[in-house]
């Protein structure tokens, strides 16, 4: 039993060893066993001990994942088991892993009647090799590969990498030495470019976005400001062993590669879930072509897949050819970067209005498939490549993602090449086009008119929420813009049951339903009408807030914005873009003839809408939040009565919330009101409220 001194660096061990389970459990089991808020409880508890007791904080403290001084420089680290590259086999076809069975078969002078080679099959992932030095458990260095004689410490950087343990779990040899591939995943790198194009849009010079995965890797990695790297969402899968204390000495006795990977995982290691053992060139074949498939859909990138011999006496025996296993091999697939011309730079305008600058590029083979257009994104970024057109450019395709220009290669750059510049006008509609403050993307202000956004409009026009055409979704939507039937909003007011029933799948009794429905929708609200007509930044609101205040479409429609930031929670984004929509002539027209087409509402002064509709303010001001399932009312009914009664409903709770509705089943929000003690009530009390009691 501890004696009193003793407690402290106990109670620091279980704290450690609690901490780096759970930390296991989550990020390489992905299997939590503690919610974030015991973790973190845990957290805290050892960084008060630490800071009472600095003794105590250890190199595999969880609290040592990030920090550290800035680095004037990486220190030289001396591999003792040289960090080798693999043999390359080139050819992507299934005779790849044939020739590479065969040479394995005649080294080992191997008969053909004698059983097929075992193997492990592994994928080859396009990151950053690593070397981890762990030593009774501990991790004491991480290094790059450098030149394979000689790397960089990079310790304090690896240290931030989550599924990396600073401590090895149960026993682990005096010294042990894993290798393997920092990485970062495809959605981690997505997220990580955007916040980059939002740093650059806001007028940060030094933010650029990131080439791909690897470099944004390969440059986390090797950041001197440990801090920074930590910002970088980085992964890490191992694959096999260093230097590592022999049998004789203590440590474990391996007899094959399989066997290894069993043991990394045990250790509390990420292993890839893709590895699999192989017997003979057909198994390895069936894997390359099986891993190919799922390419496209992994969370990461690969560009082959990987043999080793599994028995480590073969290896041994089959050795290598001068810095290279004859006992392993990267079988290869088709190259996703590769070189061609630009031939033009087109720009297109997406369902949503955005604008993006394609080039079109002379045909070239990328990564499985013929590359003929290239995005650049929006003038910010093809500004910032310099894509020019005549220009000869990397292109880079990663599985499903649309294919991106990486960089120019600008000394093929032809004399005159003139820079792009994002046209002031839609090239579909030619309405214009406006890049906001703060964003990075030009958007065309066509909208509801702009046939490029004509699916989008429309569909969006008759959800739920907005006109409620029930019936007419979007597949639906399809056929009526793809055959021409439809090309305005106001278009689905002169559908007649003939012109529907020639639509594929729509019956007599479908498309009488669709009328009906349509006919329904003539008799609308305000809010409703304003928040069809797809206003950029105006949601439902905003629209109910435009109508409470202004009473009148034509109201809202001369509002100057000035006016419009008079409205509640609208800032000067919305009102310059709710402006900009009704400044187009054309969008007054369609609004026209909608009116014209027989859809209306009450209006008059807001205040008089009140009186007419009977219904009394009597919970202006008061904010509610909605969680669970209530007796006898859907969410939507819920909220529909607070709103009439001048409540807002928010989706999150808060200190400025003023009631939270709760029924069965409710969640987070109702833990989060409890936390903040928010008032919390039922059904039954909401009525009351609602009746003014």
């Amino acid at each position: 039993m501890p004696q009193p001194s003793d407690m402290p660096a106990a109670q620091a061990a279980a704290l450690r060893e609690q901490l780096n389970r759970a930390a296991w459990q989550y990020y390489t089991l992905d299997a939590p066993q503690i919610p974030d808020a015991e973790y973190d409880r845990l957290f805290r508890a050892l960084q008060a001990l630490e800071a009472a007791h600095p003794e105590l904080r250890t190199p595999d403290s969880p609290t040592q994942r990030v920090g550290g001084a800035v680095l004037e420089g990486f220190a030289p680290v001396p591999h003792r088991v040289p960090m080798l590259s693999i043999r390359t086999e080139t050819d992507t076809s299934p005779a790849g892993a044939t020739a590479f069975d065969a040479r394995v078969r005649r080294e080992l002078k191997l008969a053909d009647n004698l059983p097929p080679v075992a193997y492990v099959a592994e994928p080859k992932f396009d990151g950053l090799a690593i070397s981890l030095r762990y030593e009774n458990g501990v991790l004491v260095q991480a290094a790059t590969r450098g030149d394979g004689a000689t790397g960089e410490d990079v310790t304090q950087n690896i240290r931030t990498i989550s599924q990396i343990p600073l401590r090895l779990l149960g026993s682990a040899p005096p010294v042990l030495e894993v290798r393997g591939e920092v990485y970062m995943r495809r959605d981690d790198f997505e997220a990580l470019n955007e916040r980059q194009r939002a740093r650059m849009a806001a007028g940060e010079k030094t933010a650029k976005p990131f080439a791909n995965p690897r470099n944004a890797a390969a440059g986390a990695v090797r950041q001197l400001d440990p801090r920074i790297a930590a910002q970088r969402p980085l992964s890490f899968y191992a694959y096999g062993l260093g230097e590592i204390t022999p049998p004789e000495a203590g440590g474990p006795a391996f007899e094959t590669h399989w066997q290894v990977l069993e043991q990394l995982k045990a250790w509390g290691l990420p292993v890839s879930e893709l590895a699999r053992q192989a017997r003979g060139a057909a198994d390895l074949a069936a894997f390359h072509a099986e891993v190919a498939a799922q390419r496209d859909s992994l969370p990461f990138d690969i560009d082959g897949v990987v043999y080793k011999v599994d028995s480590l006496a073969q290896q041994r025996q089959l050795g290598f050819v001068t810095r290279e296993p004859r006992w392993a091999v990267a079988h290869k697939y088709p190259a996703q970067e590769q070189m061609t011309t630009v031939l033009a730079i087109d720009v297109q305008v997406g369902r949503t209005g955005k604008l993006t600058p394609v080039a079109k590029l002379a045909p070239v083979f990328v990564g499985g498939v013929t590359v003929t257009n290239a995005t650049l994104h929006n003038e910010l970024e093809a500004r910032r490549k310099d894509v020019r057109v005549g220009d000869t450019v990397i292109v880079r395709r990663a599985g499903d993602v649309i294919p991106e220009v990486v960089s120019v290669v600008p000394e093929r750059r032809p004399a005159g090449a003139p820079e792009f510049t994002m046209p002031a006008q839609c090239p579909v509609c030619h309405s214009q086009a406006v890049r906001e403050e703060g964003e990075a993307d030009h958007r065309c202000t066509g909208g509801i008119s702009c046939p490029a956004q004509r699916k989008q409009a429309l569909w969006h026009f008759a959800s739920r929420r907005a006109m409620n055409v029930e019936g007419l979704g979007d597949k639906l939507v399809e056929q009526l813009v793809d055959s021409g039937i439809v090309q305005t909003l106001p278009d689905l007011y002169k559908l007649t049951e003939q012109n529907l029933a020639a639509l594929e799948r729509m019956g007599q009794r479908s498309a009488r339903n669709l009328l009906a429905a349509l006919e329904r929708s003539r008799q609308s609200t305000l809010e409703r009408f304003l928040y069809a007509l797809g206003i950029r930044h105006v949601g439902e609101s905003t629209a109910r807030d435009l109508a409470r205040h202004f009473g009148a479409l034509q109201s809202v429609m001369n509002a100057s914005e000035d006016e419009l930031l008079q409205v509640p929670d609208v800032g000067p984004i919305v009102a310059h873009s709710i402006r900009t929509f009704f400044a187009q002539p054309h969008n007054r027209e369609v609004v026209q003839q909608l009116r014209e087409a027989g859809i209306t509402w009450p209006e008059g002064p807001a205040a008089a809408q009140t009186a007419q509709s009977g219904q009394a303010q009597t919970l202006a001001g008061q904010t509610f939040v909605l969680t669970g399932t209530l007796p006898t009312l859907s969410r939507d009914e819920a909220k529909a009565l607070l709103e009439a009664a001048g409540a807002k409903v928010s989706g999150s709770v808060s200190k400025k919330t003023s009631y939270v509705v709760a029924g069965e089943e409710a969640g987070s929000k109702l833990e989060k009101a409890q936390a903040l003690g928010v008032t919390v009530i039922d059904e039954a009390a909401m009525r009351a409220l609602l009746a003014g009691g």
